[in-house]
């Protein structure tokens, strides 16, 4: 089997937590990390001892000349996204780039454009929809079992949840706050298990109620209220060409009752399903039904994206999470921060 050659641009700590330890995974089916780069020598030099890459480079354009490397995962913050992808793709390489696409939907179109000008792979990090949860409901909804989904509610909530490291809180390079950071994920699930119908008219609303303030328990670290300048909750409702409606919520910070809370609801004209717990709901001879499936396999999801990219591209077939598919996220995460500033109902895309 031919080696499959792997570069990493940014290798800081969903690098370290998610791609290095994925590429490792594959190396008996031919995978080797060749390089590791980030700005800071430092984090590079210590990815690299921690992973046994043999290269270490503080440009990643020198990295992209190295012929050994076919393959490359961009694990920048979200402002960085764009160039080293378009780069990584003009260089002759196949992309993995962390979620969210990019920054906005304007640099997301620039990196679809270039993985179609290229011919070479585009994949996004949404690895949620790898879990086998998300991937039973999948089968289910495929096989017409949910009938005609006509809406849906999406959250991802967090009751005390600002991280308190890296660029979280600044909106000139993050985009935002929990909705593009933790929101994009149940975002991109729900539109994956809803079959990616087409948006078309977006409204929302965005809060700063917690993140501005002195004062307020940092349960991932405290972070500094006077350079806070995304938001802290964020509530859009998206409307669909096929008249389908999506209700989606997101939060660092919220009183509610639980730390934490991840799912999406989807309901169908034949069954309706949770992601988080995974179950399902149906009325069969005049009985409703709840099943909740059993024995599903455990999932390291990073694992699996890494395994999925790496085999599209050996068997050269579609990435299982496109980038176009990426674009409609962004493009509605975008149309919810304009509604909110605007205050009103603003055209997707």
């Amino acid at each position: 089997m031919k080696t499959l050659g792997v570069g990493v641009i940014g290798s800081g700590g969903i690098a370290r937590a998610a791609h290095l330890p994925g590429y490792k995974a594959c190396e008996a089916d031919g995978v080797r990390i060749i390089a590791c780069s980030d700005i800071n020598e430092g984090v590079a030099k210590q990815a690299a001892a921690q992973f046994d890459v043999p290269h270490v480079f503080t440009d990643y354009k020198k990295m992209l000349e190295m012929e050994e490397i076919q393959a490359v995962s961009v694990c920048t913050p979200n402002f960085l996204h764009m160039q080293p992808t378009i780069d990584a793709l003009e260089a002759g390489k196949h992309v993995l780039v962390e979620k969210p696409l990019a920054i906005n939907a304007t640099e997301g179109q620039a990196m679809v454009d270039a993985a179609t000008r290229t011919g070479n792979k585009l994949q996004v990090g949404f690895m949620t929809r790898f879990q086998s949860s998300a991937q039973a409901l999948k089968r289910f909804i495929t096989a017409g079992e949910m009938g005609d989904i006509y809406f849906a509610r999406a959250q991802a909530m967090r009751r005390r949840g600002i991280p308190g490291w890296g660029v979280f809180t600044q909106k000139d390079k993050q985009g935002g706050g929990p909705l593009i950071d933790i929101g994009v994920h149940i975002l991109d699930l729900t539109l994956w298990l809803m079959g990616h119908p087409k948006p078309v008219l977006c409204s929302g609303q965005t809060y700063a109620k917690f993140g501005p303030r002195e004062g307020v328990l940092g349960l991932m670290g405290q972070w500094d209220p006077k350079t806070f300048t995304v938001e802290d909750f964020a509530v859009g409702l998206v409307r669909f060409e096929n008249g389908a409606t999506l209700v989606l919520e997101s939060s660092f910070c919220a009183n509610q009752e639980e730390r934490d809370r991840s799912n999406t609801e989807l309901f169908g004209t034949e069954g309706g399903c949770n992601y988080n717990p995974c179950k399902m709901f149906f009325e069969r001879h005049k009985t409703l039904i709840d099943c909740t499936p059993a024995f599903l396999p455990q999932v390291r999801a990073h694992e699996a994206e890494i395994k999925a990219f790496v085999q599209a591209i050996r068997d050269d077939t579609p990435v299982p999470v496109t980038g176009e598919e990426a674009l409609m996220t962004t493009q509605i995460m975008d149309a919810i921060y304009r509604s909110s500033d605007e205050g009103r109902e603003v055209p997707v895309g």
